[in-house]
């Protein structure tokens, strides 16, 4: 008998690990089936053609952060047309629609949709018919993207085992929406996240990621510099701000280059500097402005505490006074995009099941900010770059160029990337088996 129990919980362990792999080898099958199913059901004819008009009539009404009224209008038309409830508004103008039985797991998929304070210049059928804005940094795709897979999700919402939020976000340029639709309960109750993004360098058909840090995190901040004005003739009878704003932005630059470690990732940059308007005269006051990057929210303090310390000595050394605002009131900050590593896995999975091992690389990690990592904060998250470069173009444009452009191509690989990384997280089991 005391032999039994040994050779019993062997042959237990032996047959729980044959069901696991069986289990797991049939849902590889599974998914893999499922996700060659709702591309070829998304690149359908009709269904293409849906998607393009969709994305041009969001190309050519664009938005700003919180003014999406029409983009708004347009997602809650479409979501009724295809029967699926949602809620509005949320943080404004933001959109939260449910597909599913109502019980968990929740999986959160989303979409920003505001444009950019840019003229386009990209000369088409569909061009922004809003003088000074453009989508020039593809959100009209995400949207678009979002919406077929809330298509695509409504047609099998049979197989949902749970229940999929659809986030549709305003103000993602610099506005911190995610924040305030957090704020306002969209992702209340969900488990996971998974969020898209338009790459127009690198090819259609491929995916772009890493695990861990992907983005970082961004505060932005604006200086006004007093000193005393006067001629330029007589400097000793002024308390020059140019000069105190020369030397600070030349100190400033010592918080990276003196004071952080060469393996830690942080940026100190001044975007602007205005002050005098005669060439005879050294003004009363002068102000600049600029952004701070970081990878974790002890370097966001720290940066945020010398930037105020060296700008108020370097002035204070120059006989001025200086203000030193950092828009959090206006402006929140970003925090660093991290990537949960299992929730990238997952995706990771799904893409390659879906466009082939090879056209899912890795992305180095940029200094760039997103506001989707206020939802990775809170949720296993990952965030995913899909490319959009059509091969015949030579010379692509960037994001927030008034030249940019996306091969509609990559709409039905988008919608159907998100659908299926939705179905098969909740196809795969409880959320307790991503954390």
């Amino acid at each position: 008998m005391k032999r039994f129990f040994p050779l019993f919980y062997f042959s237990l362990l032996a047959l729980l690990s044959s069901f696991s792999s069986t289990y797991h080898g049939a849902w590889a099958l599974k998914t893999e089936s499922l996700t060659r199913e709702l591309l070829e059901s998304a690149r359908d004819a009709e269904f293409l053609g849906w998607l393009k008009r969709v994305r041009r009539k969001i190309h050519e009404y664009p938005e700003l952060g919180f003014e999406e009224h029409i983009t708004s209008q347009l997602i809650r038309n479409e979501l009724d047309s295809l029967g699926i409830e949602y809620e509005w508004p949320v943080a404004k103008t933001g959109v939260v629609a449910t597909i599913g039985s109502g019980a968990q797991p929740w999986f959160g998929l989303r979409a920003d949709m505001d444009a950019l304070p840019i003229q386009e210049l990209v000369e088409w059928e569909h061009k922004s018919k809003i003088d000074g804005k453009m989508h020039a940094c593809g959100h009209d795709a995400h949207t678009t993207m979002l919406l077929g897979a809330a298509k695509l999700l409504q047609n099998n919402r049979d197989k949902l085992k749970g229940t999929v939020k659809l986030v549709f976000q305003p103000g993602e340029e610099g506005f911190a929406g995610a924040y305030y639709m957090i704020k306002d309960g969209a992702l209340n109750g969900v488990k996971a996240m998974f969020g898209l993004h338009v790459d127009p360098i690198s090819p259609i058909g491929t995916l772009v990621s890493k695990p861990g840090p992907l983005m970082a995190g961004s505060g932005r901040f604006t200086v006004t510099i007093q000193g005393k004005g006067g001629h330029a003739a007589s400097p000793h009878k002024t308390r020059d701000p140019i000069l105190a704003l020369s030397m600070t932005i030349i100190a400033l630059q010592h918080i990276v280059s003196r004071e952080t470690d060469p393996l830690e990732a942080r940026v100190v940059s001044i975007g602007f500097v205005q002050g005098g308007e005669a060439l005879n005269v050294i003004p009363e006051t002068v102000s600049f402005g600029g952004t701070f990057r970081f990878l974790s929210s002890e370097s966001h303090s720290y940066l945020k505490q010398r930037i105020k310390e060296v700008i108020e000595t370097q002035a204070a050394v120059h006989q001025c006074s200086a203000v030193v605002d950092f828009m959090e009131d206006k402006l929140r900050p970003y925090p660093a995009t991290v990537n949960h590593p299992t929730i990238y896995e997952h995706a990771k999975t799904i893409g390659e099941n879906m466009l082939g091992e090879n056209s899912v690389q890795l992305h180095p990690m940029t200094m760039g900010a997103e506001d989707f990592s206020f939802y990775a904060e809170k949720v296993p998250a990952a965030f995913f770059m899909i490319g959009t470069r059509n091969k015949t173009v030579t010379s692509p444009k960037g994001w927030h160029s008034p030249h940019f452009v996306i091969d509609e191509d990559v709409l039905p690989i988008g919608a159907s990337l998100h659908a299926a990384v939705a179905i098969s997280y909740l196809d795969q089991g409880h959320a307790s088996n991503f954390q």
